[in-house]
């Protein structure tokens, strides 16, 4: 059943952590709510999970009023970033605890308990650490104990907080390929809270981009990535040159570079376009439009190396990403002169009497032959 969120706001004092927030959730989706510290994403978790209740809107799964039940009666399972694992249990007790605290009349029996717990810690791969204590684990057995933990009460919607925060890189990509297994195959509906964008944009269904409590944009990793609804979100999504444009009679122009065109019809003098590193063109030929850029620093970094190129006539600073190969290929070295030119580009235009950037006329931009 899917699950709607309409209009929820939730003040603290006089800060909007959540500021009109709508949202549906499919059933079997993994969702990611990715933001940086203070965009709400915490605080919706928290309402979902019964930790905490908005001033404003609703929550439905089907018929059902979501908020109207307590916490234990929404059948949730929560996963927190530092484990809130039980020192004085063992890992099979830890696992156990939720559904020994159940009511009596719910509770399955103590054989039950045990099959379950056991089918867990095999599933978690940790059949052979159920006698140990969460101090003799390491951080992502712990992790992988407290989802288990979560897992044991069979919920249907299953809420994480960061919950690879506290993990070293390594650990972590691995950990994040295993839930995205894990997930797949238990066909839970998944809402995942990071504030990182890698691990968003290799785990979920669809990611929600959220910033000073409100939802940026919606989309699938690569909707959010390829073609960003706003500003915030071109910044905050991966890495991105910000370049000033100006009107010119019917054209628009970064420097000497044209865009030749008006997608405006005149009703904006200035407007600012972000490009990927991966969308800026290098060696392009005389003739064809192009910044003259001078190489700074070459940073390998494996099979991708990166620039920084600076173009002079208009104080840009760029960022480019090719592959190490081509670098080899092509012997590129800092003071090298290099010819730039974006391969695609989204823009917004700028209004002047607010000083703002225009969402409502984003506009997206490639080279006819890229269209």
């Amino acid at each position: 059943m899917s699950l709607v969120i309409d209009n929820l706001s939730r003040r603290f004092a006089d800060f909007a952590a959540l500021d009109d927030v709508s949202l549906r959730l499919a059933p079997g989706e993994f969702l990611a709510l990715l933001g940086p510290s203070g965009s709400g994403k915490t605080t919706l978790l928290r309402i979902l999970a019964g930790l905490d209740y908005p001033d404003e809107g609703t929550v439905r799964q089907g018929d059902r009023d979501f908020l109207a039940a307590g916490a234990r009666e929404r059948n949730v399972g929560l996963v927190f970033q530092h484990y809130a694992l039980f020192r004085h249990l063992t890992v099979r007790e830890n696992v156990a605890f939720g559904l020994r605290v159940r009511p009596r009349r719910t509770r399955p029996s103590k054989a039950q308990i045990r099959d379950l717990v056991e089918r867990l810690l095999k599933r978690v791969q940790l059949e052979d650490f159920g006698d140990r204590y969460p101090t003799q684990l390491s951080g992502g057995q712990r992790q992988r104990v407290a989802l288990a933990r979560a897992l044991a009460v069979e919920p249907e919607l299953l809420l994480l907080d960061e919950p690879f925060g506290a993990l070293d890189a390594q650990v972590r990509v691995a950990l994040r390929r295993w839930l995205r297994e894990l997930h797949e195959e238990l066909g839970l509906t998944t809402v995942f809270v990071t504030h990182d964008q890698e691990e968003a944009l290799e785990l979920a269904d669809r990611i929600a981009v959220m910033n000073r409590g409100r939802i940026e944009q919606v989309g699938t990793p690569q909707a959010i990535y390829q073609d960003p609804a706003t500003p915030f979100v071109c910044e905050f999504i991966g890495r991105t040159n910000r370049i000033p444009l100006h009107r010119a009679h019917a054209e628009w122009l970064a420097g000497e570079w044209p865009l030749a065109m008006d997608p405006w019809g005149g009703r904006y003098e200035r407007a600012v376009a972000y490009v990927r590193p991966e969308h800026l063109a290098l060696a392009v030929p005389e003739g064809q439009p192009a910044w003259n850029a001078r190489l700074r620093h070459v940073y390998p970094a494996g099979s991708v190396t990166h620039l920084d190129l600076h173009v002079a006539e208009i104080d840009l600073s760029l960022e480019v990403d090719v592959a190490s190969e081509d670098i080899a290929r092509w012997g590129w070295q800092s003071g090298a002169v290099l010819r730039v030119a974006p391969q695609q580009l989204v823009a917004f235009p700028i209004d002047d009497d607010v000083g703002s950037a225009v969402v409502r006329d984003r506009w997206t931009w490639r080279p006819p032959d890229r269209c």
